[in-house]
């Protein structure tokens, strides 16, 4: 299968988990249930969960095993951006092409839209209902996904590029924002599948380098958007990270080209003990090296 058509394939299985998981939602906060919908249901590419997806299959592990983690994670992604966009954060007015979650349902519901798809994000992992993985897998999962998430990861790294905003910073600092902020949760939606495919202990510390490199080169490819794309194509505001600590404001345009070149070899190297089978993760790689929005 070429990688449009399993992308496509595996977005449709992804969107229609998540729509059952936002039916069992309260009808009595329509208006919140609706803020969390128009965000999870905004276009996006479902690379996350596709990698999760891609990495049990390579595993030979079950797809409807590995679903409720990769949707899981999905609901943490959208969280993320919903509160990247707000005034306090990154003040955007435009996600994937149309206006973002405050600037159609107002501030306070947007962060609260958020904070819901965080912690429902939580009870999908653990229910015994939807999830059919052992328990102690998925204890696991549940804790790489935090660390990926929280004050170790994700969280970490926004608010290191809060404090970084308008400083001078360092090569150190970038590395630190990207690898926490973006690479951190990629790493993780890998992991979910390794781990739900029982990969050994070899294989395991090989998705960690390959989940590392490839969520390194997607922001840096970020960085680039935002410096060289246009708004039409990226469907967000650019030229907006003038004063963060951006690859493109500490190498330079030409070498972090090359740096996401080098990571993507470094990834696909990782999965080298898998042979042809990992095919399908080094078309996802590529592509993320690659992408114009």
């Amino acid at each position: 299968m070429d990688l449009n058509s399993f992308l496509a394939e595996k977005r449709l299985l992804v969107e229609e988990s998540l729509r059952t998981i936002c039916s069992a939602l309260p009808a009595s906060s329509r208006t919140l249930k609706e803020a969390m919908e128009y965000s999870l249901f905004s276009n996006g590419k479902r690379i996350r969960p596709g990698l999760a997806i891609a990495t049990c299959e390579v595993l030979s592990g079950r797809v409807e095993d590995v679903l409720p983690f990769a949707c899981a994670i999905e609901m943490i992604h959208t969280y993320s951006l919903i509160h990247d966009d707000l005034p306090c954060m990154d003040n955007d007015d435009l996600r994937r092409g149309r206006p973002t979650c405050h600037k159609v349902f107002g501030e306070a519901i947007a962060l609260l839209a958020g904070d819901a798809l965080l912690t429902e994000a939580f009870r999908v992992m653990t229910d015994r209902r939807v999830s059919k993985v052992s328990a102690a897998t998925g204890r696991k999962i549940v804790q790489e996904v935090a660390l990926a998430a929280g004050a170790s990861g994700m969280v970490a790294g926004q608010a290191t590029d809060i404090a970084y905003e308008g400083k001078k910073g360092s090569r150190r600092i970038v590395n630190y924002i990207h690898l926490n902020k973006t690479s951190a949760l990629i790493r993780a939606s890998i992991l979910a599948g390794a781990f739900v495919g029982r990969a050994n202990s070899m294989q395991v510390k090989a998705f960690r380098r390959f989940g590392e490199s490839i969520g390194l080169a997607f922001q840096i490819r970020d960085d680039l958007l935002d410096a060289e794309g246009t708004e039409a194509e990226v469907g967000k505001r650019l030229r907006k990270d003038a004063d963060k600590q951006t690859y493109v404001k500490h190498y330079g345009i030409a070498a972090s080209k090359v740096r996401i070149d080098e990571l993507i070899d470094r990834a696909e190297k990782a999965l080298g003990c898998l042979g042809p089978k990992s095919d399908m993760l080094v078309q996802i790689a590529r592509f993320v090296g690659q992408r114009s929005s």
